[in-house]
């Protein structure tokens, strides 16, 4: 939907997006790299963005690793998370997953030492009667003192990039490579 006759340098924010994907589409790479490719546009052409390059992942077949601190756009288009602070991997894994294996632990307060073996609690909060812990876990919660709740992406994001700097980090591989 582009004027070829109108210099790049005059189209707005989202139709520059928009012509930087597609050329960088156009050399049929298997690899794309994005940096923040979404970060300086409104939410509709951020969106329009976001789909083109879905669709153009699905009718090309290529690989896309985008930066973004967008989490909402990682979490609508992405499989694969990997968080960083500080160069460093906090946590990596496929979304799905993640959100799956997170958990909202809100009860009496108590010590979180105090929870099972398999329980990693990676943030946790307290008032005068009551703890609240961010965990990652993969078995069930069953203390009947504890009420579980869900968590999204963005809340589990947030929690690895705010937790303290001596908390013990995530020793999985961010990436493995498949033979």
């Amino acid at each position: 939907g582009l004027d070829p006759k109108q210099r790049a340098g005059k189209l707005s924010g989202g139709q520059r997006a928009q012509l930087a994907l597609t050329l960088g589409i156009a050399k049929r790479p298997e690899l794309l790299i994005l940096d923040e490719p979404v970060a300086a546009l409104d939410p509709l052409a951020r969106r329009e963005f976001m789909q083109d390059l879905m669709e153009a992942v699905a009718e090309h077949e290529l690989s896309v690793v985008l930066s973004s601190h967008l989490v909402s756009d990682v979490e609508r288009t992405c499989d694969y998370v990997i968080v960083l602070v500080d160069s460093r991997v906090q946590v990596a894994g496929d979304i799905d997953d993640l959100v799956a294996c997170h958990h909202r632990l809100t009860g009496p307060r108590r010590d979180p030492d105090t929870l099972p073996a398999g329980v990693h609690v990676i943030t946790a909060s307290h008032t005068d009667r009551q703890t609240t812990l961010l965990v990652r876990t993969e078995t069930a919660i069953h203390d009947p003192s504890w009420t579980v709740g869900p968590l999204g992406l963005e809340d589990i994001v947030l929690a690895y990039m705010t937790r303290p700097a001596d908390a013990v980090r995530d020793t999985r591989p961010a990436l493995e490579v498949l033979r």
